[in-house]
């Protein structure tokens, strides 16, 4: 069991926003949270924490780019403008005519 101290927010249609990124630990996927809500006095609203990346995060987003950077996905694009058009799923405008 591993401890996560946040701020959240809590939108009018009753979601919940946690204000800080999450910790590595945390995986994808279900978990069971405990919400404790302290009044806030007069009330203020908590000061958003201004979002930042791990030195973590960074080397594995860094790690992932690379990765796509060796698969080089767009090898067999001779022509950009003409693949574009090709994989684009244009529907004819209502009032338009089409060309």
């Amino acid at each position: 069991m591993h401890t996560l101290e946040t701020d959240a927010e809590i939108g009018a249609d009753g979601s919940v926003k946690l204000l800080s990124p999450l910790p590595a630990w945390l995986k994808p996927g279900r978990a069971h949270l405990v919400l404790t809500v302290e009044s806030s006095q007069g009330g203020e609203q908590p000061k958003r924490q201004k979002l930042s990346a791990t030195p973590e995060m960074i080397a594995q987003r860094q790690a992932a780019l690379e990765e796509i950077r060796k698969l080089n996905p767009y090898r067999n694009i001779t022509d950009p403008v003409a693949w574009q058009k090709d994989i684009r799923e244009d529907r004819p405008l209502p009032g338009r005519k089409s060309r």
